[in-house]
């Protein structure tokens, strides 16, 4: 999550890093381990948030002992032992952010009020509030497109981490200096709207560290650098539909969408109308 095993211990998990970035990884795990299977004690490298997609399993940690059933998210403290058993059923499956300490350290100064902050419980049960934390995760091991990914993983870490400490809500004002930065970050994504984006580079530009940068760009602009990015695509696809007689599928990827499909879903939601119905009605 990711684990460290004992050496000459064969893991029945079988691990597959869907996405991955500075100091973070979303990871699918599968285990085919059944109530014959003899638990073995292992080791989280970094802060793991498992979500558990199907069957169930037993995890003990530092904190005690819980039964994980699909729903249920899995908390767990760097460098700290743990145990996974199946004693009443066989495999299961989870999908996994996992944040480096100083990553971590960063979502934990926000999401509860000290970088110092370690999840007191090794378990949280499949709540209602939970749900789209879940659902959050899930999505997750569909996607593929870099800078979505990272700031799905980063609200969803700061989401669990201001659950689970009961802290109240960091200050929301950008100052004066970072809006600053945030101007240069945006100008920047307007000249290479075409361009695939991450998150790293948006942050190199403001100088600041990528959870830092998308907190202050969120507050300053009001959407993730993301959706900004989206919004910028979806607008200049709209001007060549009026403008031009090109392809819908030429303007799809020259505005920089992977897909027609994505292009189509997104085009219709911001504008009310299909790309061909826009061509033909106007704004």
């Amino acid at each position: 999550m990711p684990i460290e095993a004992d050496p000459g211990v064969v893991s029945p998990i079988r691990q597959r890093t869907l996405a991955a970035g500075g100091g973070w990884n979303v990871s699918e795990f599968v285990c085919d381990a059944g109530p014959g299977d003899r638990p073995f004690e292992e080791r989280h490298d970094g802060f793991p948030v498992a979500a558990t997609l199907a069957g169930s399993f037993s995890y003990r940690g530092e904190a005690g002992e819980a039964t994980q059933f699909p729903g249920a998210l899995l908390l767990g403290n760097h460098g700290r032992c743990f145990a996974c058993g199946h004693a009443h059923s066989r495999g299961d499956r989870c999908v996994s952010i996992n944040l480096g300490p100083e990553l971590f350290g960063e979502v934990a100064a926000s999401a509860a009020g000290s970088g110092g902050f370690r999840f007191p419980t090794g378990a949280a049960p499949p709540h209602r509030a939970l749900t789209p934390l879940v659902a959050s995760l899930e999505y997750l091991a569909r996607q593929h497109a870099p800078l979505p990914v990272e700031e799905r993983v980063l609200a969803t870490a700061t989401r669990i981490v201001a659950i689970v400490s009961g802290a109240p809500p960091a200050p929301t004002r950008a100052s004066p200096r970072e809006l600053a930065r945030v101007a240069e970050t945006v100008r920047a994504i307007e000249a290479r709207a075409e361009e695939e984006i991450d998150l790293g580079g948006l942050a190199r530009i403001a100088r600041l560290s990528k959870f830092h940068f998308l907190g202050v760009f969120r507050r300053a602009v009001g959407v993730t650098p993301h959706q900004y990015l989206i919004s910028i695509r979806l607008r200049r696809a709209a001007a060549r539909l009026r403008d031009t007689q090109d392809s819908v599928t030429a303007i799809a990827f020259d505005s920089g969408f992977a897909d027609l499909s994505t292009f189509n879903t997104g085009f219709r939601v911001a504008f009310g109308k299909t790309p061909s119905q826009y061509r033909r009605g106007g704004a």
